[in-house]
């Protein structure tokens, strides 16, 4: 076992199968048409994030998933839950705050973004979950330049 291998909590983690690109529509293309954001749409913004640990993306993880994506385009409401790879996983806030960057960042400002862990999947699941929905914590943690690079990792989108 290599040193950065030993360092890593889940070192030998599941790989899924990405989901495959989803075919726009012409309507879709259309600008001049209204187009609802739906659970699709969402779940093609996070599903690339990287996880900070592994060279591998929140999907390949199955940490995201579309069926854990719930958007009420009507009430302007965005609800994510996130599955961390282990119980343990100390960087389930990090992942958490980078999907929800990323929501931030690429949706309209009337939405409310709720980002949280699957019930029953993380020892400190409420701990977590209260610091992701706590506006003042989000902004004080984007403020940390050395937490934003982090988060800004983790949103890049690798070469192919």
């Amino acid at each position: 076992m290599t040193a950065a291998a030993a360092r890593l909590e889940n070192a030998n983690p599941l790989i899924f199968q990405r989901a495959g690109e989803r075919a726009l529509t012409a309507v879709e293309e259309d600008e001049t048409v209204a187009d609802p954001i739906d659970d699709r749409e969402i779940f093609d913004l996070i599903r690339s994030i990287n996880d900070p640990e592994h060279p591998l993306s929140l999907e390949e993880l199955n940490v995201v998933e579309q069926v854990r994506v719930n958007v009420d385009d009507q009430e302007s409401t965005v609800s994510v839950e996130f599955t961390p790879t282990i119980p343990h996983c100390s960087m389930a806030t990090l992942i958490g705050l980078s999907i929800k960057v990323k929501l931030l960042r690429s949706l309209p400002d009337r939405f409310k973004i709720d980002v949280h862990i699957t019930p029953g999947t993380h020892a400190s699941e409420d701990a977590v979950n209260k610091q992701l929905a706590d506006k003042e914590r989000v902004a004080a943690a984007l403020e940390n330049s050395q937490l934003l690079e982090v988060v800004n990792q983790c949103l890049s989108t690798k070469p192919v």
